[in-house]
């Protein structure tokens, strides 16, 4: 099982996008609520959290913000 990665891979969502904090917040709040997806702050698409990835137990190759099959 891969480590769950505290944060999105930088290459996925930069930390120094204006909006990482809300969309860290928006992660972490639906992770704690057991939803599979969130709304992203942003632009209002929904993403798959982490849990929900690793419910699925391989990367599926989009680009997903949450993926936690990447190497570091």
């Amino acid at each position: 099982m891969p480590r769950v990665p505290p944060l999105p891979h930088p290459t996925r969502c930069d930390p120094k996008r204006p909006d990482y904090a809300a969309i860290i917040r928006a992660h972490e709040q639906a992770v704690a609520a057991g939803e599979p997806t969130y709304r992203d702050p942003s632009s209002g698409l929904s993403v798959l959290t982490v849990a929900t990835h690793l419910a699925r137990g391989t990367c599926c190759e989009s680009g997903c913000r949450h993926c936690p099959y990447l190497e570091d």
